[in-house]
């Protein structure tokens, strides 16, 4: 039986990027992707908070959603950028615990907070006179507290299990942050019990809400195809495919990885896949869930005194 290796307490991340020119341009597009991101979703924040007229569920939930965003991709990509600027690949296996807590709290917690916006939406369109019962103060108050806590708890879970597993090979880890499938093959035990734990919560916090997603937003087209209005039509059309495009982005890259059997992973795959759900869409959510919104324009003009070119 190999010898389990509990002398190390370092794991080494083998990043995504190789260690020559090329590697070095495209950091710079992800460091550049990185700024766009935070300040994008900082000015979302700002604006909801200090303006009265964004004081509605649909706001709040937008800006939990960019504070997800925020922390979703400073969990990742500073860390990548510092490895490869500096030549070190190690993070301390405790440290490799906190960023895995964080990742997958954000992962969770965001594939719910997009379920209730869904919801709103479908509420607000397809019956309006009961939006203010349905998505009320209290209920928005609840759906966000409900999806930090309940994906914090489960991020808890799979951390604490994976921060105990004996690991008897290298803790060479072939990705460019602490991924859960990516950690698994290091383990020097049978995980299948685990695996079929990560198919069960990938199932509840991403493929349902994402089933429900897509439900929500075909029955709010069915709604928009019934209006009268031919340029009403139109621009509700363009808002919700935009608005599947980017939740596509989101889910299938995640689901994708997560639910594949360990034999059918690739780790070159898995790590094009991440950039989809931790770096790209952090940085499209600010402009397709908001800065394409003529009350979100209406409150920079407002606020920052600049009148934004952007059309709906």
């Amino acid at each position: 039986m190999e010898k389990r290796n509990q002398t190390s307490s370092d794991c080494i991340l083998l990043g995504l990027f190789p260690p020559n020119q090329t590697g070095l341009l495209l950091l710079f597009l992800i460091i550049l992707v990185l700024f766009l991101a935070s300040v994008g979703n900082s000015a979302m924040i700002h604006l909801i908070c200090v303006d009265p007229r964004l004081h509605t569920p649909m706001y709040f939930l937008l800006s939990q959603l960019s504070l997800m965003d925020l922390m979703y991709i400073s969990t990742t990509v500073p860390k990548m950028a510092f490895n490869f600027l500096s030549g070190q690949k190690g993070i301390s296996f405790l440290g490799c615990g906190v960023q895995s807590f964080f990742f997958l709290t954000m992962a969770c917690s965001e594939g719910l907070l997009l379920a209730s916006m869904a919801y709103d939406r479908y509420v607000a369109i397809c019956h309006p006179l009961h939006y203010p019962i349905r998505m009320s103060k209290r209920v928005c108050v609840k759906m966000i507290v409900g999806s930090w806590t309940l994906g914090a708890t489960n991020s808890l879970a799979h951390t604490v299990y994976i921060l105990h597993i004996p690991y008897c090979r290298s803790r060479a880890i072939d990705h460019f942050f602490c991924d859960v499938p990516a950690m698994l093959p290091l383990a020097c035990m049978d995980t299948w019990v685990y695996e079929y734990m990560v198919f069960v919560s990938t199932t509840l916090f991403l493929l349902l809400p994402f089933l429900g997603i897509t439900a929500s937003y075909g029955r709010v087209l069915f709604a928009v195809y019934h209006m009268h209005s031919k340029e009403g039509r139109k621009k509700a059309f363009a808002t919700c495919s935009t608005h599947l495009t980017v939740v596509t982005f989101y889910y299938a890259p995640f689901v994708y990885t997560y639910l594949r059997p360990r034999n059918l992973r690739s780790p070159a795959e898995d790590k094009i896949l991440a950039i989809f759900y931790t770096i790209l869409t952090p940085m499209l959510n600010p402009v397709i869930y908001s800065l394409r919104n003529k009350e979100v324009l209406g409150a920079m003009t407002r606020v920052f005194g600049i009148v934004p070119s952007l059309k709906e």
